[in-house]
């Protein structure tokens, strides 16, 4: 599969379509908390793990968090809002510079991740264009 990147500017929020529930239903739960914690091993290394908590114990809380996030987007239980309240992801990035080359560290991580997975090509895209759209929205800096 092609992971194409969408050009983007910051400060547009083009429309984006939620993930097919059929990628919560392959994956299962323990399988997203798999791909959301190996995504973040990968940009704990990267140029933007500046962006990511320090210690080990915000690290994984953060992993947590995200995966909760991508479980609920995905049509699974509310976790997320149960444990931090409405995501209003835009304004919980706000404190990050989050440029170009943040995103595409971000997205081509989440690539590295998602192409092994054996699930119908159709449900790994349905993923895919969530978060590339979705990594628009949380762009805020124009800077390096």
């Amino acid at each position: 599969m092609q992971f194409t990147i969408t050009p983007a500017q910051v400060g547009t929020r083009p429309p984006v379509s939620l993930p097919t529930p059929q990628f919560l239903e392959l994956l299962k739960e323990e399988g997203i908390r798999k791909l959301v914690s190996d995504h973040y091993d990968l940009l704990r290394q990267s140029n933007i793990k500046g962006l990511f908590p320090p210690t080990d114990e915000g690290f994984a809380l953060a992993k947590e968090h995200s995966a909760d996030f991508f479980i609920q987007i995905c049509g699974g239980p509310k976790y997320f809002n149960e444990k931090r309240g409405a995501p209003m992801m835009a304004a919980r990035h706000s404190p990050f510079k989050i440029n170009q080359e943040a995103r595409r560290i971000w997205l081509e991580s989440y690539a590295m991740v998602l192409a092994p997975l054996q699930i119908p090509e159709e449900v790994k895209k349905s993923f895919w264009n969530y978060i590339d759209i979705f990594s628009i929205w949380m762009m805020n800096s124009m800077e390096n």
